[in-house]
């Protein structure tokens, strides 16, 4: 998308909102793979907008750091899915985690840049968690958080992407230990509300904040909530809508989800806590959730 698009629609966000209170977070795809990404981001910055990017690592090195920071980049997520081979065989790249690891190592010693670490957890990843926080712990890194791989586009047909109830539960049971030692800050993702496990894997409660808090425009410019979404969810078009607008009076069916109140939410006692779950997990409006994450009703059900 040329830049000057996206800048058209998110500029009225600067006029409304006080300067600092919105941040735009540019992901992907690759955010580095764009030669004007630092051009793009001082001028977001200049208009009162906070910004950061969520990548892969690859192209971020000291040249890349030095321009970003330069540029106001105010926050960075970096992925690192595994040990050097499990990453590498995910990220289907023999230089991917050494780069990865490079740029994280980076980041962690500049002080003010907001970060973390991604961890997305499957079968050839799990059982290396322990190691992996080694990693980060020996490498100055202070925050991480961990997502398993919804069963949403191809990973919905690879098996080997997905973990069982059990894992997934002794991962939980993993991010509380690891937040009661304190040696690195640790949580579960936003992905879904987790019953008994709540205060033990996050700092707040779970609230899916698509369309509530979160706002975005695709690549040919749809306008969503949090782009893991299904795409039967975008709201409008930045190409013949007004972004403001757009947010101002639709979303309605992110912002009342009563109608996810079906199906086997239906008669769920911790509905009120979990409001039906993530909005990434329902393909469509129909009642029907593709994975519930609450242990105290058995979990991994759906």
């Amino acid at each position: 998308m040329p830049f000057q698009d996206f800048l058209k629609a998110v500029e009225p966000l600067a006029q409304r909102y006080p300067r600092d209170s919105v941040i735009v977070a540019i992901t992907g795809g690759e955010p580095l793979l764009r030669p004007d990404l630092a051009e793009c981001g001082k001028i977001l910055r200049n208009k009162g907008l906070r910004w950061g990017i969520v990548t892969n690592g690859m192209l971020y090195d000291e040249t890349m750091h030095a321009k970003l920071t330069a540029a106001g980049l105010s926050s960075i997520t970096v992925s690192l899915d595994g040990l050097e081979a499990t990453h590498n065989w995910l990220r289907n790249h023999p230089e991917s985690f050494r780069r990865a690891l490079r740029a994280l190592r980076l980041i962690a010693r500049t002080p003010g840049l907001a970060y973390d670490v991604v961890t997305c957890v499957h079968q050839r990843n799990f059982s290396e968690l322990p190691r992996l926080k080694e990693l980060l712990v020996e490498n100055g890194i202070r925050n991480w958080r961990l997502f398993t791989i919804s069963p949403i586009g191809r990973a919905a047909h690879d098996d080997e992407l997905q973990l069982s109830r059990a894992q997934v539960e002794q991962m939980m049971r993993f991010i509380a230990e690891t937040r009661r030692e304190n040696r690195i800050c640790l949580t579960f993702s936003c992905e879904a509300y987790t019953g008994k496990y709540e205060e033990q894997v996050r700092d707040t409660y779970f609230f899916c904040r698509a369309g509530i808090n979160i706002g975005s425009v695709l690549i040919d410019g749809g306008i969503s909530a949090c782009p893991n979404i299904d795409r039967t969810y975008v709201q409008g078009n930045i190409y013949r809508d007004d972004l403001l607008d757009v947010w101002d009076n639709r979303f309605q069916i992110m912002r009342d989800r009563a109608w996810m109140r079906s199906g086997m939410c239906q008669k769920c006692k911790d509905f009120k806590q979990c409001l039906g779950g993530a909005m990434h997990l329902r393909p469509e409006a129909k009642g029907i959730i593709l994975r519930c994450y609450n242990f105290r009703n058995g979990g991994m059900e759906g």
